[in-house]
């Protein structure tokens, strides 16, 4: 893949992430906003999906060349709140989000629904199939950190170099590896990901000397060499090349990537590093909020003591 076209794509992934992501919070009026033609003009009883696709295009500029998909609105908790699901791809490229519209059909907006009845972070917790995942620390830990990941993600290395310096602080806090390769963007990214697991199923030891020498070695690996340079370091850990590489051809260790991606998706994860601390989100590698989400949990297991 040439340069300009690698990083075109990558622009593309960050523009529909900001659409359908987090990052877009906000209101939009749908009878009031200036529409297309064939858009509704005024308040209607409900919005149809073709109405909602229409209003996106405008406002986003999405030209015929990119696929939107609305799905029908359905019943939220919130009388009077209808939820739908966007899927917008270009060149391959995927993401859905939620978008919520009122059910006079005013109002449309992208954001997180609440119920203040709720623990929201019991909630991620629940949400989480770790159970298979690799495992760094006392496994009756106080505080476990949830790392959703890519191998081939520079700023998921950041995260890595910072872990790598502050868990030792902190016995009281174990890491849980979970696998979610931007494949779009990341061309040895699903290479890596099927070796991490195979060290895993091999000896779950072994699978946390591959994660130190795949991101301490991200900028030498390449998609040409990702294989090759996959089995030099399983050889470096000590695992039986024979079965190593076996594994990397099989189904299983697939399988297993593919579920931890399925799990991230239903956590909506859009973006790597997403990392949950008892379950309380962080985007991205910022080792001041990490730390304290680390502290803020030890505290207040100090205080119920």
């Amino acid at each position: 893949m040439n340069a300009s076209l690698y990083w075109a794509r990558i622009m593309w992934v960050y523009v529909l992430g900001f659409v359908l992501g987090l990052g877009f919070m906000g209101e939009a009026t749908l009878a009031q906003q200036s529409a297309p033609p064939g858009a509704a003009s005024s308040a209607a009883p409900t919005q149809t999906p073709k109405t909602i696709e229409a209003y996106l295009r405008h406002l986003y500029a999405f030209g015929p060349d990119i696929e939107v998909h609305v799905s029908e609105p359905k019943e939220t908790p919130v009388p009077g709140l209808l939820v739908c699901e966007v899927k917008v791809k270009v060149e391959g490229n995927e993401e859905t989000g939620k978008f919520y519209v009122s059910k006079d059909g005013k109002y449309l907006f992208r954001g997180e629904l609440s119920d203040l009845t709720k623990d929201p972070l019991a909630e991620n917790r629940a949400a989480m199939h770790t159970k298979d995942a690799p495992v760094l620390g006392d496994g009756k830990a106080t505080v476990t950190v949830v790392e959703y990941s890519d191998f081939e993600c520079p700023v998921c290395r950041s995260l890595h170099d910072v872990m790598r310096g502050m868990l030792p602080n902190y016995p009281q806090v174990r890491l849980v590896f979970m696998d979610f390769p931007l494949e779009q963007i990341h061309p040895w990214a699903r290479t890596a990901a099927l070796a991490g697991r195979c060290a895993y199923q091999q000896n779950p030891q072994s699978f946390w000397k591959m994660y130190d020498l795949i991101y301490d070695n991200q900028e030498l690996i390449a998609a040409g060499n990702a294989y090759q340079k996959m089995t030099d370091y399983a050889g470096q850990t000590g695992l039986s090349l024979d079965t190593f590489k076996s594994c990397m051809a099989g189904p299983e260790a697939a399988a297993a990537v593919d579920a931890s991606i399925a799990n991230g998706r239903e956590l909506e994860i859009g973006s790597t590093p997403t990392v949950f601390v008892n379950g309380r989100r962080i985007v991205g590698a910022d080792p001041h909020a990490l730390e304290q989400y680390i502290k803020y949990e030890l505290a207040q297991v100090k205080s119920a003591k």
